[in-house]
């Protein structure tokens, strides 16, 4: 190596120092001078160029000023020598154009001197048109003939010569001042190019001279120091400089020196970090695709194998499907994953539940909920201790080290996550255990979602199930058959239902609708639609009627009229909105009458297989207010399927309303032996596995009372037509073979005719009806009606409604269109 000179190291680092800086200094002030000149010479070539602009332009005007006097003097010469309007143009042209054109010369005048004079030129011109061009026309068109003489003709060329006179002084003193200001342009030009010629000259002198300088000084020595630094940034850590040189050089080298090191060392523990990132987004992008808590934790236990360790296992607290787990140390684990770098693993296998000794690390890690490591398992006493049987087994198979990280996720412990290696000969090590703390953070944040949300999800599919009807009843005029599907998309079950009604005299509702919205409130809100329907239809009013009445309850429980504030929920009614369609079957008169808020029309397939929608008109929907609701009547033929649905049926991403409906229609018309197939038949070729929507589908094949099941008579608004009425009864109960029940339905009968004759309004119709029960109808045309009331002892009347209550199994009243009717049922007799 070569003797270094004491103190000579400083000097040349202070000299170079110096004449860097003199150098700089000289350079950036020669500079800012040139620019400076150049910048002044550029100036006044920019101001010398506006002013010869502003001069050509006061030229320019100039000329055309001059033009109009000329167009003033032909003008009035022509027209008083000719006496010809047309010499009158140009000269009442020039006249309009004075003002502005005056304006416009006396603005472009080059300097103050140059104004005066283009002031007095204008004054020059105003004056010759009022006193002798104006005055000359008007007497030339008063026919004056002193206009055409000599001495007024002279008087006018003396006038526009002058005038002439000083224009032509005027343009000279323009050209002049034009010219002079070329010239100071070109002088400045001339200057500008001189400045950067002896800018540029002296500068490439200063340049060159220290360039040569650095080349001997600086240069020559750094290129040995850059051909390792090139070395070391194409990736060649282990190159060296030798420490040879100047002082400067020498430390140069040793810095070198020092970053290679150091960059070998950042490499390993960059490469090192980037694994560690990259499995953390592996794992927040893989594990989680579903809400489903074994698939979680499957994909949490493949994410980390073999990238970090050689086999993983995932223990849960249990219970953990829908309830949040205990924390307690002792609690038991069950096992729900394990994966591994191969499938004959010696782990214990999925659903094995045990309870974990507490010196084991699991139970550490619950209890400390911190990750706990055994880097060598050959002499970890508590491991083995804690589970003999299977620590052989895992010993034998080359695993040889172990990280448990506590799974949690809001402060629930969800279970133990656990690492192994075998392969892998490194043992894990403390930065190995705060990794393994946040892949099973990770992991838990995702179970707990899919907990929580099988939790909600079983919830609102129990209320759903226990809203809807547990068992459809029975009653003659339609069988039927019904499914409902929850969504199984992520939004959980939704607030779709259906309902089978029967009503008085045979007749039956069928009812389907739809909740905005999903959830334990969707649900909740189904529920409470329902009944107000059941309970609407138990007062026995119309399709449109009854929506009416809904369609307020819905507008009440949006804005909270129906419940306290304890338990108002906003949250849970601000998008309160449904659809609904309210259908009534008659098997008697094998009408349907329905009316629909916002919900689709039904699809009929008749009995020779052909399926079609209803045409009909759709109201809006229940929330609205204030529209009316219309009814469509149908009637049906015997045996005609009637399919009522939610839109979640009909409804896709893949295709719309229309091509729903058309599929629904054919899947309808395929031969099906029960109604229970053909709701199967729809909902398979409808429905993909995972309906996006949830889907209630309700088939009623209707029936038909046939003629000899009813009996109908007039009765005249005539107390004496009572006898008579109680003998047609007899008579047709007779008929019948049921002259048991003859006594009580003639009494009913009677009672209900001399109500209708005492306070009802003709025409009065009895009606008896034959099925699973004897039914006994009185209509009237009075829409009043009738209360039950108890009769004291001295009162004549009031006994007759409680006597038919007393009779029968039951009895109401509903409104028709011409009035009322009244009915009551009881029992056949048993035979």
């Amino acid at each position: 190596m070569r003797r270094q000179v004491p103190g000579k190291g400083k000097d040349l680092r202070w000299g170079l120092t110096r004449l860097t800086v003199v150098a700089s200094g000289l350079l950036a002030l020669l500079i800012g001078l040139i620019f400076g000149f150049m910048l002044w010479a550029i100036n006044g070539m920019r101001a010398s160029a506006d002013a010869r602009k502003e001069t050509r332009m006061g030229i320019v005007e100039t000329e055309r000023f001059e033009q109009l006097l000329v167009d003033l003097e032909t003008g009035q010469r022509g027209y008083v020598i000719t006496k010809q309007g047309v010499f009158l143009q140009p000269w009442q042209a020039a006249r309009k154009a004075f003002p502005s054109q005056a304006r416009e010369f006396e603005s472009h005048a080059s300097t103050p001197a140059q104004k005066r004079r283009a002031a007095e030129i204008t004054r020059g011109i105003d004056s010759y048109i009022h006193d002798y061009s104006v005055p000359l026309v008007k007497a030339a068109q008063r026919g004056d003939s002193a206009v055409s003489s000599l001495a007024a003709t002279a008087e006018g060329k003396r006038l526009a010569d002058a005038l002439r006179d000083d224009f032509t002084r005027y343009m000279a003193t323009e050209r002049d001042l034009l010219d002079a200001r070329a010239d100071t342009a070109n002088a400045n030009a001339d200057r500008a190019v001189i400045a950067a010629s002896a800018g540029l000259g002296v500068s490439i002198l200063l340049i060159v001279g220290f360039a040569v300088y650095q080349s001997r000084a600086i240069v020559r020595p750094t290129r040995r120091a850059a051909a390792v630094a090139k070395q070391i940034a194409d990736g060649d850590l282990g190159v060296r400089m030798a420490l040879t040189g100047p002082a400067e050089i020498g430390a140069l080298g040793a810095s070198f020196n020092t970053m290679a090191r150091s960059l070998q060392e950042s490499r390993a523990r960059t490469e090192a970090a980037r694994r560690r990132l990259r499995l953390l987004y592996d794992t927040s992008v893989s594990v989680g695709t579903t809400l489903d808590v074994e698939r979680t934790a499957r994909e949490l236990v493949q994410v980390v194998v073999p990238q970090f360790a050689d086999f993983a296992t995932a223990d849960l607290l249990t219970p953990v499907q829908g309830e949040t787990p205990q924390t307690s140390a002792s609690q038991e684990l069950q096992r729900v994953a394990v994966g591994g770098i191969r499938e004959d693993h010696p782990f214990r296998p999925v659903g094995t539940r045990r309870t974990p000794d507490p010196s084991t690390p699991y139970a550490r890690s619950l209890g400390t909920r911190l990750g706990h490591i055994e880097a060598d398992l050959r002499t970890s006493a508590s491991w083995r201790a804690g589970d003999p049987e299977y620590a052989g087994r895992i010993l034998d198979e080359g695993v040889h080290s172990l990280i448990t990280a506590p799974m949690l996720s809001r402060g629930d412990m969800m279970g133990v996550l656990s690492f192994w290696r075998s392969r892998q000969g490194e043992p894990f090590d403390e930065e190995d255990v705060s990794l393994a703390e946040e892949l099973a953070a990770k992991g838990a944040v995702a179970i707990d979602n899919a907990r929580r949300y099988t939790r909600e999800r079983a919830t609102a599919l129990t209320l759903q199930r226990s809203l809807l009807p547990q068992r459809l009843p029975e009653q003659a005029a339609v069988e039927v058959a019904s499914r409902y599907l929850p969504t199984g998309e992520l939004g959980g079950v939704g607030g779709d239902w259906f309902d089978v009604i029967p009503l008085s005299g045979t007749r039956v509702a069928l009812v389907v609708g739809d909740v905005v919205g999903h959830g334990l409130h969707a649900a909740a809100a189904m529920g409470r639609l329902r009944t107000a329907v059941r309970t609407l239809a138990d007062v026995d009013l119309p399709p449109d009627e009854l929506l009416t009445h809904l369609d307020d309850l819905v507008i009440r429980l949006a804005d909270g009229e129906e419940t306290s504030e304890e338990t108002h929920d906003p949250a849970a009614v601000a998008d309160l909105g449904a659809t609904c369609l309210y259908a009534v079957y008659d098997p008697v008169s094998r009408r349907c009458t329905f009316a629909t808020a916002g919900h689709p029309l039904p699809v009929v397939l008749t009995p020779d297989g052909t399926a079609a929608p209803v045409s009909g008109h759709i109201g809006p929907p229940l929330g609205i207010g204030g529209l009316p609701f219309e009814t469509t009547e149908l009637e049906l033929e015997p045996s005609s399927v009637l399919a009522l649905y939610t839109d979640g049926l009909i409804e896709s991403r893949e295709h719309d309303i229309d091509r729903g409906i058309a599929e629904l229609c054919r899947a309808l018309a395929r031969p099906a032996a029960t109604l229970e197939e053909a709701c199967d038949i729809v909902t398979g070729a409808l429905l993909p596995e995972r309906p996006a929507d949830d889907v209630a589908l309700l088939l009623a094949r209707t029936r038909a009372l046939s003629p000899d099941q009813v009996a109908t008579w007039d009765i005249a608004a005539d107390p004496s037509q009572v006898e008579r009425a109680r003998r047609l009864v007899v008579d047709q109960l007779d008929a019948w073979g049921l002259s048991e029940a003859a006594f009580i339905t003639e009494l009913v009968a009677s009672e209900l005719v001399t109500n209708a004759v005492r306070h009802g309004a003709p025409p009065i119709r009895l009606r008896v009806i034959r099925d699973r029960t004897l039914i006994c109808e009185v209509s009237d045309g009075s829409s009043t009606a009738p209360h039950l009331r108890r009769a004291r002892e001295t009162d004549e009347g009031g006994r007759g409604l409680l006597l038919v209550a007393g009779l029968t199994q039951s009895w109401g009243t509903r409104q028709t269109t011409t009035g009322k009717t009244i009915w009551c049922e009881q029992p056949l007799p048993d035979f």
